[in-house]
Parts: structure tokens; sequence; C-alpha cells
């Protein structure tokens, strides 16, 4: 497979993004050459007269002229505006005259913002309904999808994912190439917020749930302002982003925005690095048995080969693994019949290429791809994939060791019995899915995992939960 294939596992963390303000530099130089053009035009001007004299001494002088009637000297031009600096009016630019808020300000205002039910159409559906921080920001259920909408009982699109340890994910690109040592290789597409990568920041995620008919159902962006301006916290938004901060539905929302994105940031609450692998990788503890044979699969290339997507090391810098290379792979995991959207058997959620995300609607070879999620606090989950089909941890995983061996297993069957395998993706769209081990083995061999090795894996998975978090009840259950 080519290196530039987006179907191939992207290698190493993210990034971090960094606000890049252009230079005037050039807008300087071009005044700067203006201001000289008279001068130069002066000194034309000089040698020009001075050579007919010498030249043509003999030439009689021409008669002279009438001096021309003085012209009603015209109005002087108004002068052009200056050219306000490229960071007015960006997202993190500070506001002259008005005192940078503080991180601890955001990071409050952001916290009550997330655990504020007043903000949904219904008056009790919070950030924090589908992001429980005592389910690591995840869902708190085993719902393949949370409940939202106007009235509460609408299904919302995708499953909820965890919110921690996305600190570094950096805006989505089609071609990501790592920091590791060989900037050569393109990881293709990676990066985003959201199941398919459309939203290029925490803030600008944030704001989606707060519109989704589906989700907290708010109609417009001045319904939101309308809302957070009748909140306890008012004063706090003032005091942080000026007394003006309510004069435009704009203004406020932005500023909404930006102190959830700043909550989220919180390493406390989003990124505390706590679990068992992390006390092992600063050698406070040790593995077990079972553990260490599930890291050994995990790692393995020709088992799990999970690292080859969620990195279990520490990066070159000596940071820990996120356990996720933030990259977008498709997985053709199985069309999950219980969403009111796949009653309609022309829908498919197809990821990178829509139909939430319009901008990639043209590039068929990102259909069906998915960006891959931490698994970090993933056994304290009760649902799995975008679309939440499993409920289980050994689930999980051993639809991977047997998606192409027993494809009877996981996929629905035609009236006539005949497995319709990948069903939730097109056929046009098949050369999409990733076909590295665990995948790729024959239907009817043996799979890349046994079930004593699917155990292990599981074990060494539930050694990435937080301490402040509790494991879901872990199941012996076989197959769907």
């Amino acid at each position: 497979m080519r290196e530039t294939d987006p179907r191939r596992l992207p290698r190493g963390p993210a990034r971090t993004l960094f606000l890049h303000v252009p230079p005037t530099t050039r807008l300087f130089r071009r005044l700067a050459l203006l201001a000289a053009v008279p001068l130069l035009c002066g000194v034309l001007a000089a040698c020009g007269r001075a050579a007919p004299d010498a030249l043509t001494a003999s030439t009689p002088a021409p008669a002279p002229q009438a001096a021309p009637t003085p012209a009603t000297p015209a109005a002087a031009p108004s002068a052009a505006p200056p050219a306000q600096p490229a960071y007015v009016g960006a997202t993190y630019a500070l506001v002259p005259g008005r005192p940078q808020p503080s991180a601890a300000q955001l990071t409050e205002i952001g916290r009550r913002i997330f655990f504020d039910g007043s903000l949904s159409a219904t008056g009790k559906a919070s950030c924090a309904s589908c992001h429980d921080p005592q389910h690591a920001f995840g869902p708190p259920n085993a719902l393949s999808v949370q409940l939202g909408g106007a009235d509460g009982k609408q299904q919302g699109p995708r499953a909820a994912p965890s919110l921690r340890y996305l600190e570094t994910l950096a805006a989505f690109t089609e071609h990501h190439h790592d920091n590791d040592g060989d900037d050569s290789i393109d990881a293709g597409p990676t990066g985003g917020h959201m199941w398919d990568g459309r939203a290029g920041s925490a803030h600008e995620q944030a704001a989606m749930p707060l519109l989704s008919p589906a989700e907290m159902a708010n109609a417009s962006v001045a319904d939101v302002s309308a809302k957070l301006e009748r909140a306890a916290y008012a004063g706090d938004l003032r005091k942080a982003f000026g007394d003006d901060v309510f004069k435009t539905p704009d203004a406020a929302f932005k500023a909404a925005g930006l102190a959830l994105e700043v909550f989220q940031q919180s390493p406390k609450d989003f990124y505390p690095f706590t679990s068992k692998y992390d006390a092992v990788l600063r050698g406070q503890a040790r593995l077990s048995a079972a553990e260490a044979r599930g890291l050994r699969v995990f790692n393995d290339e020709d088992k799990g080969n999970c690292a080859s997507c969620h990195i279990s090391e520490r990066t070159q810098d000596g940071a820990f693994p996120f356990f996720t290379d933030y990259g977008l792979i498709a997985l053709g995991v199985p069309r999950n019949r219980k969403l009111k959207a796949n009653a309609d058997p022309a829908f498919y959620d197809l990821g990178l290429c829509g139909p939430y995300r319009t901008d990639m609607k043209d590039h068929p070879e990102y259909c069906g791809l998915f960006r891959t999620p931490t698994l970090r606090n993933v056994a304290v989950r009760q649902s799995f994939f975008h679309n939440g089909v499993f409920h289980s941890l050994e689930q999980a995983i051993r639809f991977y060791a047997q998606r192409d061996t027993a494809p009877e297993r996981w996929y629905a069957h035609s009236g006539k019995g005949i497995v319709q395998q990948y069903d939730d993706l097109p056929e046009q769209y098949h050369a999409n899915l990733n076909t590295d081990a665990p995948f790729g083995q024959k239907r009817g061999g043996k799979p890349a995992l046994t079930e004593a090795e699917i155990r292990d894996v599981a074990a060494f998975l539930r050694t990435l939960t937080d301490a402040d978090q509790k494991n879901a009840p872990a199941t012996a259950t076989a197959a769907r």
C-alpha cells in the first residue's frame, strides 16, 4: 500500500496547532515605495532639464508662451482609513483597551456553562448530560446515541465521544506529517473535532450541539445569547469579555465558546494521566500477567496491531501516549439497525464524506472514514464506535479479530440468507476499508486473536482508566 494512501494507518500523536498571526511587513514596504516615487521622479526631471542646454546651444529658443490660466484647485482626496492589523477580530486576539481574562476566570465560566441545562430547548439538557464527568466526559449509559431535541426524545446523529485527552488534537488536514523523525510520510486525513473532523477547534465544536435540532436544539445564536444573558454567571461574562459582550448575539456566543474551550483544557478534569498504565510508565506499578500479555498482543503488528493507530509508547520528547493518532480510518462496523435514521435503506453515515460534513462530499476515497478515538477510559464506556453498535469492550475487540474471518457473526443477512458484509458502507466504497492486521484474513480462516487473547487485551485496556473513573462491568459474551 502506498504511503500516501488515505487508508493507511496514520502514525504517531498529532501535534498542537499554534495560532499564526500574518505580519504587516509587506504593507509597510509598499507604503515606503509609494512615498519614494515623487522623489525619484523629481531627480529624473532635473537630469532631463540639464541635458538639452548643453547639447543644443545653437538651437533657437522657442518663443515664450503665455502663462496658462490658473485652474481652480481640486479638492484633496480623502485619506484612506489605515488598514487594520490582521489579528483584529481573530478568535484568540487581545481586544485593545480590555484586560485579558485569566485562564482561571474562563475555566470557571466554562464549567458553569458546561453544566447549565437552561441553555437547551428543554431547559434540562446540558453539555454534561452527554459528556458526564463520572464517565470520562462521555455518555453515562448504554444508549447507542444520546437523546435530545426540543422534546428530549430525538436520537442524536452519532455516539457521544469522550472529551478527555483532546488537548493536542489539531484541526483537520488531508495530509498529516508526524513530527516523529520522518516527516516524509503522509499519514493522510487526520485531526479535527467530531467523528468526521469537521470542527477545527474545541470552541467551534461546542457551538454545534447548542444549535443541533437533535441535541440542545436552540433555534439560533440569538436564542443562546439571550439565555446566557439571563444566566446567573452573566456578570462573570461581562467581567471577562467586557460590558458590551451582550451587545450582539455573536459576541456572547463567541465568548461562551471560548470559555468552554478553556474549561476543556483543564488538566485535572480533562487530562489527569492517573491510570494504572501511567503509574507503570512512571515506574510506580507493574502490570499483571494478563495485562502484560494484553499489551504484547496490542503492540504486535501481526496480531492486534492496535498501537499502529492507538499509540501506546511515550513520544520522542517523553510525553505520555494519548492512545490515538487522531487519524481517520474506515473500519466497516456493522449497520446499527436500532437507529431511526437507518430505517431508510438509502441513508448511510459516510463519516468524512458526509452527510453531516459537506466539504469533502466530492472525495469518494474518504467515504466511510471516521476519526480514531483515544482508548484512554475506553473501559468506562457502554457503547462503541461512531454508531454505538456494540455494547461491551470484549465485543468491540472481537469484531476486530473476526470481521473478515466470520462476517456472518457481525453483518445482516439478505432474504436469501446471503451475508451483507460491510452493510453500512455502499459497495463502491469498500476499497476504502482498512485491511491491515488484525483485518485482512480469508473468510473461514483463523482469526487474528483467540478468545484468551481478546480477554487479555481487554484486561490491558482497563489499565487505561483514570483513577477518578469506574470501569463498566466485564462481559463474557462470545458474539452478537
